[in-house]
């Protein structure tokens, strides 16, 4: 479990084909410093299981499942990714409860700056906008971040100069796919409420 709250940015420094899955390796000193094989890193909102520890990186397989569900698949070498270690029972949770499960990939449509911070406006799949509500939470690559508005086919969240800074977001260009895991509590509730929900 993870709180969206972004530690450090990591550089795709290796990217292996091994047929049905890929390998990606990335230099990320921070979340490497108490990292130990099996732990969960993750990377752009992804959860993955560390299976290579060199000094200062990591390496993660990643199943063709999460290639087919997530933006992962479009890494380079050099790409920068989000990264978050797991939760520790001791930790603040100053984001919200992420699981590092993507629900959809969404595509950033409009970004309008503002002196200070900058509204990033999304696409909304018909497929989960029911779980994205004004002033609820969401994870994008990663970020815990409130919605500031939403409306049919599109969400914004607006991103204060820290966010901005501290995360992959400053850099995020129009047209670029992100992965979007919504609020899992909202899942849990529609599930109780209407058991016929797949």
């Amino acid at each position: 479990m993870f709180t969206g709250l972004v530690e450090e940015i990591g550089v795709v420094d290796k990217l292996e084909d091994c047929g049905d899955s890929l390998r990606i390796g990335i230099a990320a000193p921070l979340v490497t410093s108490d990292a130990a094989l099996g732990d969960s890193i993750a990377v752009n909102g992804v959860c993955l299981t560390v299976t290579d520890l060199q000094d200062g990186s990591f390496a993660a397989d990643v199943m063709q499942e999460s290639l087919n569900r997530t933006a992962l698949a479009q890494l380079q070498e050099g790409s920068k990714v989000n990264l978050e270690r797991a939760l520790l029972p001791t930790t603040r949770l100053g984001g919200h409860i992420v699981q590092g499960h993507v629900d959809a990939t969404v595509q950033l449509l409009k970004r309008t700056p503002s002196e200070n911070w900058e509204v990033l406006r999304f696409s909304l799949p018909e497929a989960v906008d029911r779980y994205v509500v004004e002033k609820g939470s969401v994870t994008l690559n990663g970020t815990s971040l409130t919605v500031s508005a939403v409306d049919k086919g599109w969400f914004e969240v607006s991103l204060i100069p820290a966010t901005l800074r501290e995360t992959t977001h400053g850099q995020l260009a129009e047209g670029e796919e992100v992965n979007l895991e919504v609020d899992v509590l909202a899942k849990y509730v529609e599930k109780m409420t209407n058991p016929h929900v797949n």
